[in-house]
């Protein structure tokens, strides 16, 4: 009877410790602000167009983080642009900032017809972006961290 309270209360003390480190964690962890510094377009075909996404992204923390996977979803004008998750190698540095890019291939004559005037468009003026995803951290009882901005870019 007693090496079953003890383990019940080992069970319970356990829980309660697990459950402390991930709300610490949560708590002291912002997220990095990550921003659309560029839309360039590297290529250009009947069926695919490439472009490169370029970020520039900001760590309110005291910590480096270590980014192993991105997901994104990219508003041009109110329209979706693109969406994804990729696997990266960045390190955002303590109270710092970083960038990195990645290449996005799309079929615009498929997806959203009206995307081919909003690039268009964009090379000549600016336009309004919206940018939201998740950033995933390698560090151990850190979660996901969210990321969410909006501004005006012009294309490239």
């Amino acid at each position: 009877m007693k090496s079953v309270m003890l383990a019940r209360t080992m069970i319970l003390l356990l829980a309660g410790l697990c459950s402390a480190c991930a709300s610490l964690t949560d708590n002291a962890l912002r997220s990095p602000e990550v921003r659309l510094s560029n839309v360039e377009i590297v290529g250009l075909g009947f069926e695919r167009q490439t472009f490169l996404l370029s970020f520039d992204v900001s760590n309110p923390n005291p910590i480096s983080l270590p980014v192993r996977h991105l997901a994104y979803g990219l508003k041009l004008d109110g329209k979706r642009f693109a969406s994804g998750e990729t696997t990266c190698d960045v390190v955002i540095p303590a109270n710092g900032d970083t960038n990195f890019a990645i290449s996005v291939e799309l079929d615009l004559l498929k997806s959203a017809p009206e995307l081919l005037f909003i690039v268009r468009d964009g090379a000549r003026q600016d336009i309004a972006y919206e940018l939201e995803g998740r950033l995933g951290i390698d560090l151990p009882l850190v979660p996901t961290l969210r990321y969410r901005n909006h501004g005006n870019i012009r294309l490239r």
